[in-house]
């Protein structure tokens, strides 16, 4: 059972969900008509997304691993839970699963396939080399985020629409924010670790208000959906959630930019992202 949960912790579920949730969005958004006639490409563009972002966690939780055993000692790997193999192992599985199910969504053009390969190519690129170079590390992991979006888009349209694109610059933003206030958490072993994040470089403060300025940025382009007409009117509420908690989270990360505030910043945002999630697929179902 231990094991299990080990696995389960390795691969951050929330987050897995969420990307998987972030395809079905997309297609929705793309062309809500068509997801009764090809709901199997719903099925297979979630766990595209979903299995693709359990190898990413479990890759970077395996390069991470001697940061992690200052930062977040008690993750599955420096907590002797799972052996680095072990997560190894289960990365290349999850790949390997997640190709599968992009292969069988699309088997004509295999655009589908190739997607999902230079997402893959992206999310390696950030945990092998990019993360150690910062801001540019974040906006990897902000592009990994927000190609679930655009992979809906071609799973149910075999095309990216220009309004999920839109979508996809929101997550871009909110993601890029919360990877800044990550880096105030993880100042310690960053440090030790040489990773030029915006904390190391320009102090926790200045990283406080970056972050902030680019969850503001995300907020900002909330209304657009429906000044477009391209949402309806349940996307109004949800989105309220979504902007007032982003607009919450930066005043009290300006307010209070400690590694303990930095964190629980850095974990609630995953819940109005969830909210933001909810808000694009209410807001764009027929």
């Amino acid at each position: 059972m231990g094991k299990l949960s080990g696995y389960l912790r390795l691969m951050r579920p929330i987050n897995c969900l969420m990307m998987g949730f972030a395809v079905i969005v997309g297609a929705a958004l793309a062309s809500p008509d068509a997801l009764n006639t090809l709901w199997q490409n719903l099925v297979y563009g979630f766990v595209t997304g979903f299995m693709l972002t359990a190898a990413s966690m479990a890759i970077n939780d395996y390069y991470d691993r001697e940061i992690d055993a200052i930062n977040e000692p008690n993750r599955p790997i420096p907590s002797g839970l799972i052996k680095p193999k072990e997560a190894l192992i289960f990365s290349l599985i999850s790949t390997a699963i997640g190709f599968a199910a992009s292969y069988l969504t699309d088997t004509a053009y295999l655009l589908c396939l190739v997607t999902a390969i230079i997402a893959w190519i992206v999310s390696v690129a950030y945990t092998t080399v990019g993360k150690r170079s910062g801001l540019v590390g974040n906006f990897l992991v902000s592009a990994c985020v927000a190609v679930p979006f655009i992979y809906g888009s071609i799973v149910i349209a075999d095309e990216v629409k220009r309004s999920v694109l839109l979508f996809a610059l929101m997550a871009f933003l909110s993601i890029t924010g919360r990877e800044v206030t990550k880096g105030i958490v993880d100042v310690q072993g960053d440090r030790r670790q040489n990773v030029k994040t915006v904390a190391l470089r320009y102090g926790e403060k200045k990283a406080a208000v970056g972050a902030s300025l680019f969850y503001l940025s995300a907020v900002s382009l909330s209304p657009i959906p429906w000044l477009l007409n391209i949402v309806s009117f349940w996307f109004i509420p949800f989105v309220v959630v979504t902007d007032f908690g982003l607009a919450a989270s930066s005043f009290m990360l300006i307010k209070d930019y400690s590694r303990e505030n930095a964190r629980k910043i850095k974990n609630i945002v995953l819940l109005w992202g969830f909210f933001g999630l909810l808000a694009f697929l209410l807001g764009v179902l027929p």
